[in-house]
């Protein structure tokens, strides 16, 4: 697996363009975060079909050919220089037959900000535009908005990436170990669904694989993973960073079933890195070389994540 095309770092200034791929946005949550946008001083331009509410099905914003005309709208737009994700929540897989690859590949590279069901999209932005991404909180999320670490690892990524080359966590060691690869991944159950699609990698070999999901009970994590081993999606995986379960069992209850799943691949793996569905989330770029040492709970970037 080789690293992906890094886009540019945002200054000071910069036009950014929020977006909904996927549920419905809170005014409130979206208008908070509007705010800390400003006060970074950037240009936050709502893409106009972001408060829209799907008329049949209302766990999307919106219908699909809106959702997916203000992605591809933001990302073709040469004024605009990062397209960050409003929320998650679900949707996202519902558009990326709907995009022009082409042109959007055409536009160049910017920066691309979001996780959870963006999943979807980091793994298509990484196979069909092979360009590195941002695992990192979205502008209407609650984990963003209430979240000064959050916040702040967000920006120094954005405006001095070489600051945060090294990303520190509380995170231990499932199994110890230092390994080497480019970064991806996302939320597991995400990962899991996207099997056997154009936009997901024939597998995650020679990549240190970062998992997370919110909201599913055990022996729903028991079948994803299961899953992406049967299917041999991690057939020489180099490294794992868990991330959050937020809402998931209690962790002394799914610590043992991340063990017994993925504890027998022979690689470090560390757990409770600090990404996804939890409070300070850290960003973590995706598509970049990088060190993982599980027994420090670090993952350190050969280059920034943004040029």
């Amino acid at each position: 697996m080789k690293p992906l095309l890094r886009p540019p770092r945002l200054a000071p200034g910069a036009r950014v363009a929020v977006v909904a791929t996927s549920g419905p946005v809170p005014e409130e949550r979206l208008q908070a975060g509007l705010d800390v946008l400003r006060g970074w001083d950037l240009d936050p331009v709502v893409a106009p079909h972001v408060l829209d509410r799907h008329p049949q099905f209302g766990y999307l914003a919106g219908t699909d050919a809106d959702r997916a005309a203000d992605l591809q709208n933001a990302w073709c737009d040469p004024s605009v220089a990062a397209v960050l994700c409003a929320r998650g929540g679900y949707g996202a897989q519902r558009l990326t037959g709907l995009l022009d690859w082409e042109a959007m590949r055409a536009a160049g590279p910017k920066v691309f900000v979001g996780f959870s069901d963006l999943t979807v999209l980091h793994e298509a932005f990484a196979r069909r535009l092979g360009l590195a991404t941002l695992h990192g909180p979205m502008a209407a999320g609650i984990d963003f908005v209430k979240s000064t670490r959050a916040q702040e690892h967000l920006r120094a990524t954005l405006f001095t990436p070489e600051t945060v080359r090294h990303i520190a966590s509380d995170g231990r060691a499932m199994v110890p170990g230092r390994a080497r690869g480019v970064t991806l991944g996302g939320c597991l159950s995400l990962l899991a669904s996207e099997l056997g699609t154009p936009d997901v990698r024939p597998s995650a070999r020679g990549g240190l694989l970062c998992l997370e999901d919110v909201g599913e009970e055990t022996y729903r994590i028991d079948r994803y993973l299961t899953q992406l081993l049967r299917s041999g999606w991690l057939d020489g995986v180099g490294g794992l960073l868990l991330g959050s379960w937020d809402r998931c069992d209690p962790y002394d209850r799914l610590h043992p079933l991340l063990v017994d799943r993925l504890g027998g691949l022979g690689v470090p793996v560390v757990e409770e890195f600090g990404f996804g569905h939890c409070a300070d989330a850290l960003t973590v770029p995706f598509g970049v070389m990088a060190e993982l040492d599980a027994e420090a709970g670090t993952l350190t970037l050969d280059e920034p994540a943004l040029r």
